[in-house]
């Protein structure tokens, strides 16, 4: 992506996963800490940052339920994606050990990751804004009894022990990210790798969502990721978000689409990006 970006957002503090998917991205760029998700956008909408940070998904948890929420009305546009193979360490004060813990504090979505774990050892969960916010505070309190759920980073810039390097559930462990900005991403249309986002309202008829997609399978376009939304009208309402492979002007893609609008009422592109390299993996 573009190294000449200067500056992007992320939800947490220093130390964040969040944030290390973005100096994976934009290794020069600096990083603007943001209380809540929210803030995120915002600080993108007001030019503060060029870029937000924002986790979408994970191998083992599932969708983070936030983003997937603020992503439609957040006014920014997807234009890339990343995938980040997340480690999580069980971390302490000095002198820390794991028959002295008896809380392990975290986001839920790191306490979801180690869940087992956590209940091998018998002890208690305590769900933290974020990751990082978890490590700040162990380091606050300075208590034997108290652990948190972070990065490697974190545990350095809190002057923190690691007790296990590889605390989650499984080896396998990778939570991928969005990136947003202001501005739609420009590709030609018959570029290869491309993946596309939208959200879809369907009309209230019979098959409605079997009828919308069938387009996409008549004219060969691969969907990669399908979830329901709540529509705010109400759960009478079925609204959808999809990606897909394919330009939405290449010709199958734009077949598809055709199709997808005899049975929707409203669909809205959320962004047009290059595929990470890891889906070939």
């Amino acid at each position: 992506m573009n190294s000449s970006i200067k500056s992007f957002a992320f939800q947490g503090v220093n130390g964040a996963f969040s944030e290390l998917a973005g100096k994976k991205i934009y290794i020069s760029a600096n990083s603007i800490p943001c209380k809540t998700f929210e803030e995120m956008f915002e600080s993108v909408r007001k030019g503060e940052a060029e870029r937000a940070i924002v986790p979408i998904e994970n191998s083992k948890a599932g969708r983070i339920a936030d983003t997937q929420r603020l992503i439609p009305n957040s006014q920014l546009k997807i234009i890339g994606e990343y995938f980040l193979e997340v480690k999580h360490c069980l971390i302490g004060i000095q002198g820390t050990t794991l028959e002295t813990i008896k809380r392990i504090h975290s986001h839920e979505q790191a306490i979801a990751q180690c869940r087992n774990n956590i209940i091998k050892l018998d002890k208690e969960m305590r769900v933290a804004a974020d990751t990082a916010g978890a490590a700040k505070l162990i380091a606050q309190w300075n208590n034997k009894e108290d652990a948190a759920i972070a990065s490697e980073l974190a545990a350095k810039i809190y002057n923190l022990n690691i007790i296990d390097p590889n605390f989650q559930d499984t080896p396998y462990n990778v939570t991928r990210f969005l990136v947003m900005s202001k501005e739609m991403a420009i590709f030609e249309k018959n570029t290869s790798d491309i993946i596309t986002t939208l959200i879809f309202k369907v009309r209230s008829i019979p098959a409605a969502l079997y009828k919308s997609l069938g387009g996409f399978a008549s004219n060969g376009v691969n969907l990669t990721k399908l979830e329901s939304y709540v529509h705010p009208q109400g759960f009478n309402v079925a609204q959808f978000y999809i990606d897909f492979e394919g330009h939405p002007e290449s010709a199958s893609v734009k077949l598809a689409l055709e199709e997808m609008r005899f049975f929707c009422e409203e669909i809205n592109i959320l962004g047009v990006y290059k595929a990470s390299n890891f889906r070939k993996k």
